[in-house]
């Protein structure tokens, strides 16, 4: 089965690059489309050398549906610009969907820092839970599935979370015992407590029913430098 690989990025010249080598040793067949949101660092001269360059107005949810109206696999995998792949991390996808009744599914995760909190953080993406599972954990989901739901919901926080909740529901969600590696640079720029709980404050008005729109502030997508 072929697999699109759809990576949003805005000014990740940081990381781009790292991110697009772990997916170029992926078993084939695959495609790489980077869906830039107005980047005005080098990040699509650096994503033109190894992938599928797309524009979008910026947000993640805007730019991965964009993608995804390009995209020709039957697998599509949502991958952050910061985040690095396990080396068999497309065989293990095809493997999860090939089961009939598998729809869709996601990573555990890790960070490229060592602290006591991101292992902790790190230990619990180990539970088959889909209210923390982000979009750094690396989604994937069948494209007519993706189809049917109508895509991410065009929300500028937490349409990872709205997805996933979608595809949870429809039962053919599926945790991969595999952990996909992500940058941990918001807890370096703030500090991981400081970080953590600002994480835990947003996350839990979600939770209650707080209009994204209210809060996207407080969690800008052009993350801070490393």
């Amino acid at each position: 089965m072929k697999i699109s690989v759809i990576i949003p990025a805005l000014n990740e010249s940081a990381y781009i690059e790292q991110t697009l080598v772990a997916v170029a040793i992926q078993a084939a067949p695959y495609e790489i489309i980077v869906v830039d949101g107005g980047s005005t660092d080098g990040t699509t001269a650096q994503a033109a050398r190894a992938a599928t360059v797309l524009t979008s107005q910026p947000g993640r949810a805007r730019q991965m549906n964009h993608g995804a109206q390009a995209a020709r696999g039957e697998i599509f995998l949502f991958l952050h610009a910061d985040t690095l792949l396990p080396p068999d991390a497309l065989d293990l996808i095809r493997d999860t969907l090939s089961h009939p009744s598998a729809e869709a599914g996601a990573f555990r995760l890790c960070f490229d820092r060592d602290t006591r909190l991101l292992r902790f953080y790190s230990f619990c993406t180990r539970f088959r839970i889909p209210h923390i599972c982000f979009g750094d954990r690396a989604l994937f989901v069948r494209r007519d599935v993706f189809h049917s739901v109508g895509g991410f919901p065009v929300i500028p926080v937490f349409e990872d979370l709205e997805m996933v909740r979608t595809l949870h529901r429809r039962g053919g969600f599926r945790f991969v015992p595999r952990a996909v590696t992500t940058a941990a640079r918001r807890f370096q720029a703030v500090g991981p407590l400081r970080q953590q709980l600002l994480n835990t404050y947003l996350w839990t008005r979600y939770q209650l029913g707080t209009d994204p729109e209210r809060i996207a502030h407080l969690y800008a997508y052009d993350a801070p430098s490393p």
